[in-house]
């Protein structure tokens, strides 16, 4: 009798390979303030862009350590803000839209989403030196009408020093300057478009203390006449539309990033009021939002925020982090040279005017400890 030939061994699947090097990347100076459509320079965070290929291309960013808008936070240890980070990830977007897909100059930008994970939040702190940031950009969707680019969706990989700290995505819309008076006319029942330029300094209401919000400086902060019941709290959002930073330039609408920071100070104030988490300890390490309707000057916008049902750690209990559960005896004594998250709260935030959505914003937060 003959034995049949033993199996030969299942091969185990090759791991999977590394990303490849990114293109080296130029730091000494930001691009043209055009391409990423901003006014002044100290609002320009990218520094290069070279291709890679017809889907990819890598840009590099450097962060300011220290900002009047975007460094104006009581979060200790002082970390880049996420909100920062998306525009770092915008004005990639807007510039390689131009650079490499013939998007022209006088084209009308529209944001459809923003997403970002924050994957190592320890690697968003603000040390010493400026935090070289290099985006590995991948173009997941592409609109295309009579030859002409009507829109692309972005996927990034967020690096630092070859490690990927996060990701994030960007839908952009372009439309010619007829088309977009067209839709917002449209939009608006033929009513002529408005300008921040001539908007009021002061928005009626009483605003928000800012470390209620996580600031210092009463300036940044977005909220009036707040209000909190239960696991919900509601606003009304400031238009600061002499605000350096947040209206570089003048807008016919609403700013995306304007209603965004509304909402993560809205679901700041709500994860205190809720969950007890301090400003000075929480970080947004989630951001999903998903823009459904422009968002108009003249009306009133309501955002309003509820605060999800986050772990629990009782008294000699685990306390959740990022990657796990972290043992009660090993809680009192991280690395001192990381920051370990220690819990998180998800804040479900919508915009509304005259009672229609604008968009809904997803948020983690997470409580950080040094």
């Amino acid at each position: 009798m003959t034995t049949a030939p033993a199996a030969a061994p299942v091969a185990s699947p090759a791991p999977p390979a590394p990303p490849s090097a990114l293109p080296a990347l130029d730091y000494s100076r930001t691009v043209d303030r055009l391409l990423v459509h901003r006014d002044a320079l100290g609002e320009v965070f990218l520094t290069d862009l070279q291709p890679i290929d017809d889907q990819r291309y890598a840009a590099g960013v450097q962060l300011p350590r220290s900002h009047a808008y975007y460094g104006d936070h009581l979060l200790r240890p002082g970390c880049y803000d996420p909100l920062l980070l998306l525009e770092a990830c915008r004005q990639a977007a807007l510039a390689g839209a131009h650079r490499f897909y013939g998007v022209p100059s006088d084209n009308k930008f529209i944001l459809t989403h923003l997403r970002l994970r924050l994957d190592r939040p320890q690697m968003v702190v603000v040390r010493s030196a400026p935090i070289a940031l290099a985006l590995r950009v991948t173009i997941v969707s592409r609109k295309e009408r009579e030859g002409r680019v009507t829109g692309l969706d972005y996927e990034f990989d967020l690096t630092v020093g070859g490690v990927v700290i996060g990701r994030g995505a960007v839908g952009l819309r372009f439309k010619t300057p007829t088309g977009y008076l067209t839709l917002r006319l449209n939009n608006r029942d033929g009513l002529a478009l408005p300008s921040s330029a001539a908007y009021p300094v002061r928005t009626p209401g009483t605003p928000l203390a800012p470390h209620l919000v996580g600031r210092a400086n009463p300036d940044n902060v977005v909220l009036v006449d707040t209000v909190a019941a239960g696991d919900t709290a509601q606003a009304l959002l400031r238009i600061p539309a002499q605000h350096a930073s947040m209206f570089d330039h003048p807008q016919d609408h609403l700013p995306g990033m304007v209603i965004a920071e509304g909402a993560r100070q809205l679901a700041l104030f709500a994860a205190l009021d809720v969950r007890g988490l301090a400003g000075a300890k929480t970080l947004v390490t989630e951001i999903d939002v998903l823009f459904t309707r422009f968002g108009e000057l003249e009306d009133e916008t309501v955002l309003t925020a509820r605060a999800g049902g986050g772990p629990e750690s009782g008294p000699g209990g685990p306390v959740y982090t990022q990657g796990g559960v972290l043992e009660p005896e090993d809680a009192d004594g991280p690395d001192p040279e990381r920051v370990a998250a220690l819990q998180q709260v998800p804040v479900r935030v919508e915009a509304t005017q005259r009672g229609e959505s604008l968009c809904v914003i997803s948020f983690v937060l997470t409580r950080l400890s040094s």
